[in-house]
């Protein structure tokens, strides 16, 4: 179907990976505990557009420009590192905090934190490099890259949305618990760094 190769399995490859969590997943609970649904739908909004990124520049070429000047690959590992390490610190320090749905700016910096933990995690754009291919044939077109990009948004966006919908009914639940709140807040946080320290390590381990 679009010409995309093994379709069924393409679609549940897909599902797993989102169901997997990541620094993305953790920005939009995060988003929504501190945002309510305003803020999380825009942190689901920075995930995509920075996955966008990656997907579009796997598809130009941009893993064969990192394999020319590795030293660009290592920049941006070692910035993704210390900014997923310096939001964790952010949520460690900070206590329970009531949610502000209609924080001024809330949204936009929600979004843009998102982002940032998106684009500053290059094996995202490594990870769709190994993994279109699968789906393509010799023959692949522009509009079945285009249509590998599509479907993996229009499925991100669903399971996000749904992400933010559910972690919004947990906030209400513990709304009234202000150390459940706080525990929530440093798990995220232990997360996120947890991340940062994992892609130092395997960076580490992989080197000669």
């Amino acid at each position: 179907m679009f010409d995309i190769q093994h379709y069924a399995s393409f679609i549940a490859a897909v599902l797993i990976f989102q169901l997997i969590p990541g620094p993305g997943t953790f920005a939009i609970l995060a988003a929504t505990g501190r945002h309510g649904v305003r803020g999380g739908m825009a942190a689901v909004a920075g995930t995509l557009v920075g996955d966008a990124v990656w997907m579009l520049g796997a598809m130009l070429g941009l893993a064969a420009l990192l394999q020319l000047y590795p030293q660009v690959f290592g920049g941006l590992q070692i910035l993704g590192v210390l900014y997923l390490c310096w939001i964790g610190l952010q949520l460690l320090r900070k206590g329970a905090a009531p949610i502000h749905a209609h924080a001024p700016h809330a949204a936009w910096s929600d979004f843009r934190q998102a982002l940032a933990i998106c684009l500053t995690n290059p094996k995202a754009m490594l990870f769709f490099v190994a993994f279109f291919p699968l789906f393509l044939d010799t023959a692949a077109t522009p509009a079945t890259l285009a249509a590998l990009v599509l479907h993996v948004t229009l499925i991100s966006l669903l399971y996000q949305t749904a992400l933010v919908f559910v972690g919004r009914w947990a906030a209400r639940r513990l709304a009234g618990m202000v150390w459940a709140q706080t525990l929530a807040r440093r798990l995220a946080g232990v997360a996120l760094i947890g991340f940062g320290l994992k892609l130092a390590l395997g960076d580490v381990n992989q080197s000669p």
